[in-house]
């Protein structure tokens, strides 16, 4: 055991040392005095912190154990032999928990997990009824929120003339919004009986969920001449400020051919700055997901791949039951889940995509 702890110490080593020296640069007045410059430093340390203090935990407790062994060999008191032995047990029972918890800090993480998140539901297939379908699931996730105590910040929203959604953007600000709902993309469906069926049959419809970490400026440049801006007047809810105002904002990424629109606010500089950031989400999936092909194989059975035509979970409402399909979990509990109980699901959809790596490691 002495071996492999020595092996993940010295592997850890260099980390630690960048930990040291990024906490001394964060407290230089000259990086701080530079905003952006501070900000990625101090987000690269924080990143880093989990496994400097579990390296030095590691040190200490190696450190102990050997000295106490060491101890026990020498002592020839029989009582104090005894003590210097479940010393070292309770020692070595400490490093075998603080490896495991180190060889969980030392997987691949996904950068963005600390981050807001950006979800679009949109109408599937259904119809109407996958509109309304929409409204429950923006309702659910709501709720969910709620219940983290995160803010929703809707970006952009067309509604269906029965009140449902044909497609909704919103913001979740929170911190860890986005690994906790990273895993809802994907295919929805709903297993019901429409309000417009008059012989009481159940009806099949589907919605998408799509969900995008927040990339912050110092994470990702756009280049003003790879961007068309146009400008519109806003549609839906609104009185008679929408139709005399173009505040509505559509931008177009030239390169990529992404266009994103937000007509949520009624000032058209809020409106373009909630579509660069939907923009500068979009552009990352993109690129990420040019890199990420390479490796398709290797990934086509990662949790929460984000792969849209994956159906990932069914409501069915005659039975009462939710059932997720990517960790065969059901719940009959179907109330409680659509007013925001998700956690039984992204708990085992977390346990799953960590035990597949820790497999891999």
């Amino acid at each position: 055991m002495e071996e492999l702890i020595n092996e993940i110490i010295e592997k850890t080593q260099k980390t630690k040392d960048r930990y040291d020296e990024l906490t001394s640069l964060v407290s230089d007045p000259q990086i701080i005095s530079n905003n952006k410059e501070w900000q990625k430093l101090a987000k690269e340390r924080s990143k880093l912190e989990d496994i400097a203090i579990s390296h030095d935990k590691l040190k200490t407790l190696l450190s102990d154990y050997v000295q106490c062994k060491k101890d026990h060999e020498e002592e020839k008191d029989h009582e104090m032999k005894i003590m210097f032995f479940e010393e070292i047990e309770r020692l070595k029972k400490e490093l075998e928990s603080e490896n495991e918890k180190m060889k969980e800090l030392l997987l691949p993480k996904d950068e963005n997990d600390d981050n807001n998140v950006i979800i679009e539901i949109r109408q599937a297939a259904g119809g109407e009824e996958s509109g309304l379908f929409c409204s429950v699931l923006y309702r659910m996730y709501c709720m969910y929120a709620e219940s983290k105590k995160w803010k929703v910040e809707v970006l952009d929203l067309n509604e269906t003339e029965l009140g449902g959604i044909k497609e909704i953007t919103f913001m979740v600000k929170g911190k860890g919004a986005y690994s906790r709902l990273k895993y809802e993309s994907g295919v929805h469906r709903v297993q019901r009986v429409p309000e417009t069926e008059s012989q009481g049959r159940i009806h099949t419809s589907t919605s998408t969920v799509a969900v995008l970490p927040e990339i912050e400026e110092v994470e990702f440049e756009i280049e003003d001449k790879d961007l068309k801006i146009d400008t519109y007047r806003s549609s839906g809810a609104g009185g008679q400020h929408v139709n005399k105002t173009e505040s509505a904002i559509r931008i177009t990424h030239l390169p990529t051919g992404i266009v994103v629109a937000c007509q949520d606010e009624r000032s058209q500089m809020k409106n373009r700055d909630k579509a660069m950031a939907i923009l500068r989400s979009k552009l990352y999936e993109y690129y990420q997901g040019k890199i990420e092909n390479e490796y398709k194989e290797e990934r086509k059975t990662q949790v929460g791949s984000g792969d849209r035509s994956e159906r990932v979970r069914t409501y069915n409402y005659p039975q009462g039951r939710v059932t997720d399909h990517r960790v065969n979990l059901t719940s009959y509990n179907l109330e409680g889940v659509l007013n925001g109980d998700l956690d039984q699901f992204i708990d085992a959809l977390t346990i799953k995509d960590r035990a597949e790596k820790l497999a891999k490691a």
